[in-house]
């Protein structure tokens, strides 16, 4: 007999005779008919979890992890607003039940049962899994089991006040709101929720608002692993900045007093809080989990005597708000309404194939304000007398840092984030002067922790802003790349295109750095960006080339709500010469404003049709820096400069290489899993042309004399294609012969 089994038995027969937990007598500000209304929504979450059991028994449900043991999580729902936005612990659905009373005209029963039924009119996210969430109810959908979730709700909490400085276009939270997040006793010991934890109190320790309620769900346990007892009031209740409470979660009175006390301090003080809700965790941690095969079975037993529920029917009872036998008669009702809905919930439809699932992955666009453009008023005040440097050739890293400018002028919902962004203006300068020009407001210099910089910018987004988030050196995004993979990218796919977090990530990285820094300045890997579904790579070659697409990936953010990645070449920022010292030929003259590379838009240098070098940032550059030689060789070549590097652009290459007997693959990342084995396997695909690839080794890269030892170089470029072209002319002798 499974626990749930055993759990639901209980509860009949010990309401029947009478037979409650002892515990406090009922006390605080919960009225009556709200206590009875929490008592509901607990029965509905408990009748839920069974129904998914059987569900997955059947063959038509696919979703176990259950809330049973949390349902004291409806008092805190009662405490907060539905404009509160709530991330929420997978445990919490007694919570979105609850908040869904304080809004006429849903139907939480039948959302969740088709969530659980896998179908495609589940609400939230058309049968792609089980999560919870809702527009209506100002839920974002998480699919977190690690915390990973609390950065951003980091991040908008942040977006409150700094949207009632200066409120965007597309803001949903009014200025009063706060921002609550829920996890579990075992994921506040994961480093992004401590990360999270300490970029809120470094936050509000600096008077900036904060008005973010944590919320941890304490049943003692992580899948089978113990928390120590006593561990987390031990290490949250004195925490600096960070405002602690606590409540028994089996008592809906001492929950619903705290969490409104809570909710009033972090509403008041715009201060973050930590609510500790001591919870019990119900038939082990998901369906096929058997808590007895790792806990003694008295403990569990124990436990299961302690059912929150039976708490709930005492404390109702003492207060005069319902008796025993009206509660069991509630806990019937509600059995046999979720059964009948479950019945109608299976037989809805599912997703059936690939594009039906990948529908939501590309979030849909969204109307935006018309612009102009700069003004030439604003243009002249913010840059002075750089408008008439703007005439001559400039290197890359100060165009880009123009180009920041215009955007920043056009649209004022942009804000920057990142280490050293404001004051410094950046590791290599390109952020320089717009601290001047715009304000902390907008150029926010962060404490160090990529996640929290990258949550950051997840959570302002939510709330309308368009963030441009710095990393300052590509190798430094593996600290946190999780927040791009499993929350930026995964929000509109999990939420059918409902909600949506677009920014542009701005990171420095590649290679060629002459003498500085070694693998963790000088990273050529890119396969963690490319492999994630929906967001947008990009990598200039040029500085004029750099603020066109910088201008697209505004634009694609802003307008079509992607995540989009500029990689910005280090060792191209300063670069003025190509062939020799002086010769200027690498600088560009800054593009007009109005002037952008659309997404999928492929360079080509040259009209030559014997050899297509395809290539990309500073592969461009040493290509060039072979050409003399190649063409010396009699070779006619063009070089195809590849930009946009996810999603490949597949039609625009096979038009660019058109014509080309040979075409040579420059990959600046590696051999393996780099960005030449698509490359290749395009080429092959839709072209005759004989095919060759130059790569980097698989190998980190060094500082010193051996910087550049491990990739591309023209010199090899040269040979490469010499050797290419040189095959392809004696093949095609061979064929007239």
């Amino acid at each position: 007999m499974g626990r749930s089994v055993i759990v639901h038995e209980n509860f009949l027969r010990r309401v029947s005779v009478g037979d409650l937990p002892a515990g406090r007598a009922p006390s605080g500000p919960l009225p009556p008919a709200l206590a009875v209304s929490l008592y509901r929504s607990g029965c509905l979450t408990r009748h839920l979890d069974r129904t998914s059991r059987a569900m997955q028994a059947a063959g038509t449900g696919f979703y176990t992890i259950g809330s049973s043991g949390h349902e004291g999580l409806a008092a805190v729902a009662a405490a907060l607003r539905p404009t509160d936005m709530a991330f929420l612990h997978y445990r919490d659905a007694a919570f979105q039940i609850q908040r869904a009373e304080q809004l006429p005209g849903q139907t939480v029963a039948w959302d969740m049962l088709l969530s659980f039924a896998s179908s495609s009119d589940d609400p939230i996210s058309g049968g792609r899994h089980k999560v919870l969430g809702s527009r209506a109810l100002n839920i974002p959908p998480q699919t977190s089991t690690i915390a990973s979730h609390l950065p951003k709700a980091v991040g908008a909490a942040y977006a409150i006040g700094a949207a009632k400085r200066h409120r965007p276009e597309h803001a949903i939270l009014p200025d009063d709101a706060i921002v609550y997040c829920s996890f579990g006793d075992a994921s506040a010991n994961h480093s992004t929720a401590q990360g999270a934890f300490n970029a809120a109190q470094w936050t509000a320790f600096q008077s900036i608002p904060m008005p973010l309620l944590f919320c941890c769900e304490d049943n003692g346990i992580g899948i089978s692993t113990r928390t120590p007892r006593g561990w987390i009031a031990a290490t949250f209740a004195n925490r600096a900045g960070l405002k602690y409470f606590a409540c028994d979660g089996r008592d809906i009175y001492d929950t619903y007093a705290a969490a409104l006390a809570a909710a009033d301090y972090v509403r008041r003080r715009r201060k973050p809080a930590f609510l500790h809700v001591r919870t019990i965790r119900l038939y082990g941690h998901a369906g096929a989990d058997m808590p007895t095969t790792y806990l003694p079975k008295a403990e569990v037993e124990a436990e299961e005597a302690q059912d929150p529920l039976l708490h709930s029917v005492r404390l109702l009872s003492q207060a005069g708000a319902l008796t025993p036998p009206e509660a069991l008669e509630i806990y019937q009702h509600t059995a046999d309404r979720v059964t009948r809905v479950a019945a109608a919930a299976v037989k809805r439809p599912r997703l059936r194939d690939a594009a039906g699932v990948m529908a939501s992955i590309v979030p849909p666009k969204r109307a935006c304000r018309p612009t102009n453009g700069p003004a030439t008023a604003a243009r002249a005040a913010a840059f002075g007398g750089d408008l008439r440097a703007m005439e001559d050739p400039q290197i890359m890293s100060r165009l880009i840092n123009w180009a920041l400018t215009d955007l920043m002028l056009t649209h004022p919902e942009i804000v920057m984030m990142g280490e050293d962004v404001g004051r410094k203006g950046g590791v290599y300068g390109v952020t320089q002067k717009l601290i001047q020009r715009f304000g902390p407001d907008r150029m926010i210099d962060t404490l160090l922790d990529e996640q929290s910089i990258l949550g950051l910018a997840i959570g302002m987004a939510q709330n309308g802003f368009v963030p441009m988030p710095e990393i300052q050196f590509l190798a430094y995004l593996h600290n946190a790349e999780d927040q791009i993979r499993g929350e930026a990218a995964t929000l509109s796919f999990f939420s059918n295109g409902q909600f949506t977090n677009p920014m542009v990530l701005r990171i420095a990285g590649l290679g060629y750095q002459k003498g500085f820094g070694g693998h963790f300045h000088n990273d050529n890997s890119v396969a963690v960006l490319r492999d994630i579904p929906g967001v947008i790579l990009a990598v200039p070659s040029d500085g004029a080339d750099a603020a066109r697409m910088l201008r697209e990936c505004v634009r694609l953010a802003r307008e079509e709500q992607r995540v989009v990645v500029f990689l910005e070449p280090i060792a191209l920022y300063p670069m003025r010469d190509l062939h020799e010292d002086k010769d200027g030929l690498w600088m560009r003259r800054y593009p007009d404003p109005s002037e952008a590379i659309a997404l999928g838009e492929v360079g080509v240098i040259g009209t030559g049709e014997d050899l297509a070098i395809v290539t990309f940032g500073n592969g461009v550059y040493l290509a060039n820096r072979a050409l003399s030689r190649i063409e010396a060789a009699g070779i006619r070549a063009r070089i195809v400069d590849l930009r946009w590097l996810s999603p490949l652009p597949k039609e625009g290459l096979t038009r660019a290489v058109a014509g080309c007997r040979n075409i040579l693959v420059v990959d600046e990342t590696r051999h393996s899993g780099g960005v030449a084995e698509a490359l290749m396997a395009h080429f092959h695909e839709t072209s005759l042309a004989q095919l060759a690839r130059i790569t980097a080794e698989d190998s980190f890269i060094a500082t010193g004399p051996a910087y550049a030892a491990t990739m591309p170089s023209a010199e090899g470029i040269a040979e490469a294609a010499i050797s290419l072209a040189g095959k392809g002319s004696k093949n095609r002798a061979r064929g007239k012969a």
